[in-house]
């Protein structure tokens, strides 16, 4: 259940491939690159539980860096290369990394990353090109250790940070080697979604993020190809299907929401039946746009409901989901729970905050005890919760209905912002929405839209009251928008992730 065992077996076969350069890695170059740095680590000291952090745009030696710390008990922690200098240094700083990888298209901001570093014996390597001041990456691979058997490390990923600095979400080591099963994502991949050697993934989304790098991994044990898009791109997305003919894709809502809103002769060029599961997580998928995608493609669409603290997992396919629509699934991994601020579990059809049991805890926030034990149940220490609202039906099927960080009150009612923005999401004039609570002297707080047009729209008080107007046709009026404000752009993570938070911080500043 790792490389090693495909190279033995087929180390021609191609492990990674960059859509937009067409470059190859192939599982015999895999295994020897991360065999090798798996090694040259060793040697510097590094062991079981040390931490490595990579600063890279996608590129093949991400996964390289992945599979060396899988092989060696260790922690990896991809940082986000859109945050400014201060902010990587800190989860640098943070993570207690050892070793620094940077490519050198981040050169300038590696640089800056490393003098604001606190460690002054951390090891700076940069790959792709070399960095002033960095080791160099092919050097450290030209070492001959091999190791013997090591426990299988894990990743050690950072939140977005919803309020305050990010934590890193840091999962207990897992009991086996690198050779053997026992990984939860890799099961679910294989017997869930039944990938194996013949499968072609196509991943599109940043590689520091959970899915690229936990899903690249799941599909690299099971010996398929990682088809990786240097950044998304609707078409280049359409393209690298019909080019390498990849059989299963993972996406985010906004994805799809770009895909749709490509014109149909754009739509129409490119081959996508090999396509045989269109993966979808990450966000709430509009009910609308979901509908559309299975129009287009089919009733190949999966979704699975999770987080980077991996402490539980629902799944639901298309067929499910057009008897259920709206639901995330029922459980795959870890029993789910609904409960109220008080931890009292909720009767059917109730919503509260969802809650995963499992054995044990399986993970903690580095360095913060009070945020790991908020995460906790009050009487249930291994049952957890990341703040999501939502309830569960008479079949056991979840439905999500938000983030509690997010939830509206106005005039003693719960409004559920992502409600309202799947219902503006595919007005013809809308390109992106985000809806906030805004302070009310009569209700406490307001419900305002916060939209981005489409190219050749202009913003207008008739057209504020066209947007409303729609928002009432299709849910209650009183979650309806009061206000609407035009903006040229919407903060959005690389994955498509609303940054809310910032939206929320200029409104927040205006009222005071």
């Amino acid at each position: 259940m790792f490389p090693g065992v495909h190279a033995a077996s087929n180390p021609d076969h191609p492990a990674i491939i960059m859509a937009g350069s067409g470059r190859v890695t192939t599982y015999g170059e895999l295994e020897e690159r991360s065999a090798a740095l798996a090694g040259a680590l060793h040697d510097r000291g590094l062991r079981k539980g040390d931490v490595i952090a990579v600063l890279s745009e996608n590129a093949a030696e991400v996964m390289e860096i992945f599979w060396a710390a899988m092989r060696s008990g260790l922690y990896i922690t991809a940082v986000n290369w859109h945050l400014q200098p201060a902010e990587v240094a800190y989860i640098v700083n943070d993570s207690d990394a050892k070793v620094l990888f940077a490519s050198a298209g981040q050169a300038e901001l590696a640089r800056q990353v490393t003098a604001g570093c606190d460690n002054p014996d951390l090891l700076s390597v940069a790959f792709a090109g070399s960095i002033e001041g960095f080791g160099s990456y092919d050097e450290l691979l030209s070492s001959t250790t091999r190791l013997a058997e090591i426990p299988r490390g894990s990743e050690m990923l950072y939140s977005s940070g919803t309020t305050g600095r990010p934590k890193g979400i840091k999962p207990t080591l897992l009991p086996i080697q690198v050779d053997q099963p026992g990984d939860p994502i890799t099961g679910l991949v294989q017997h869930v979604f039944k990938v194996g050697a013949a499968d072609v993934y196509l991943s599109p989304a940043p590689m520091y993020h959970a899915a690229p790098l936990k899903w690249g991994g799941a599909v690299h044990a099971l010996g398929g190809t990682v088809v990786v898009l240097e950044k998304f791109d609707a078409e280049a997305a359409l393209a690298a299907i019909d080019r390498y003919k990849v059989t299963i894709a993972q996406f985010v809502p906004t994805m799809f929401v770009r895909l749709l809103q490509l014109p149909d002769e754009v739509r129409d060029r490119y081959d996508v039946s090999s396509l045989r599961i269109a993966v979808h997580a990450a966000a709430p998928c509009p009910p609308e746009v979901k509908q559309a995608m299975i129009d287009w493609w089919g009733p190949i669409l999966v979704e699975y409901y999770s987080a980077t603290e991996q402490h539980g997992t629902t799944i639901i396919t298309s067929q499910e989901w057009l008897t259920k629509r709206g639901s995330v699934g029922k459980s795959a991994l870890g029993p789910v729970h609904i409960c109220d601020d008080d931890g009292n579990v909720l009767p059917v059809g109730e919503v509260g905050q969802v809650y995963f049991e499992r054995e044990r805890r399986t993970f903690s926030y580095h360095k913060d005890p009070d945020k790991t034990k908020a995460a906790e149940h009050p009487d249930h220490e291994n049952w957890t919760t990341v703040g999501d609202l939502g309830y569960v039906d008479e079949d056991g099927y979840l439905f999500l209905t938000d983030r509690k960080a997010f939830m509206i009150i106005s005039g003693g009612v719960n409004i559920y912002p992502q409600e309202i923005e799947n219902a503006l999401t595919l007005h013809p004039k809308i390109f992106d929405v985000a809806v906030i609570g805004v302070p009310d002297p009569e209700y406490g707080q307001q419900v305002k839209a916060v939209v981005q047009l489409r190219e050749g729209h202009q913003a207008s008080e008739s057209l504020a009251a066209e947007i409303i107007d729609y928002a009432r046709s299709k849910i209650a009026h009183f979650k309806a928008p009061r206000s609407v404000d035009f903006v040229d752009e919407l903060p959005r993570s690389a994955t498509g992730k609303l940054v809310k938070r910032e939206i929320e911080k200029k409104y927040l500043a205006a009222a005071h």
